[in-house]
């Protein structure tokens, strides 16, 4: 589960739109509501309303454990420094309607990066009228984030610059791999060929 942030979400009152587009505690789109109503929702079950996506029309809110969230986020990220060695960040690009075939080749070079001691960044390109739905591009991360648990941690929350939403990830210690530099040397050269995160 991941939130969205230029700095630190609001939350619940301070949620000040009259109404935004809710996404349920286990992902489930619960559609557009009056935001009193999302509010009173999420703390009936216990749980915050987060503005995820401010810019959207009308922005769009998820129901889940901020505080929580914010706790395993910081374990993860305390763990992914440990025993880390030079870091270099890859990219990957990914559109908000890409097709399952994609997601998962862009996927196994994503977990390559990561079980080779890279960061990488997530970027999600919006084009025309896909700028109205950042929810889409919120949906990749969530099933990536999920798909790569037990690999990386987010160690920054996505974001949105211009018609690009960013999430940058860091390998967990148990998955990186130790490489020669050799090994090293022959991954950045295959890197070079590699045109599937350069989409324009």
């Amino acid at each position: 589960m991941i939130a969205i942030a230029t700095q630190e979400p609001r939350l619940n009152q301070e949620i000040t739109v009259r109404e935004c587009r809710v996404i349920g505690y286990d992902g489930d789109q619960l559609g557009i509501m009056p935001t009193v109503q999302a509010i009173r929702l999420a703390q009936s079950e216990g749980f915050d309303l987060v503005e995820i996506a401010p810019q959207g029309v009308p922005p769009v809110c998820r129901i889940m454990d901020y505080g929580k969230y914010k706790y395993d986020q910081a374990i993860k990220a305390k763990q992914a420094r440990k025993n880390q060695s030079k870091i270099e960040t890859k990219e990957m690009k990914f559109r908000p309607k890409i097709d399952v075939g994609d997601y998962m080749t862009k996927k196994k070079h994503v977990l390559r990066f990561l079980s080779g001691g890279d960061k990488v960044k997530i970027t999600i390109m919006f084009r025309g009228r896909e700028m109205a739905h950042p929810e889409q591009g919120l949906s990749i991360l969530e099933r990536l984030s999920e798909d790569l648990k037990d690999a990386a941690v987010i160690e920054a929350a996505p974001k949105m610059e211009g018609r690009n939403m960013h999430m940058l990830i860091a390998p967990l210690p148990s998955i990186i791999k130790k490489k020669t530099p050799s090994q090293r040397k022959n991954d950045m050269s295959n890197d070079e060929k590699d045109s599937l995160g350069k989409e324009e």
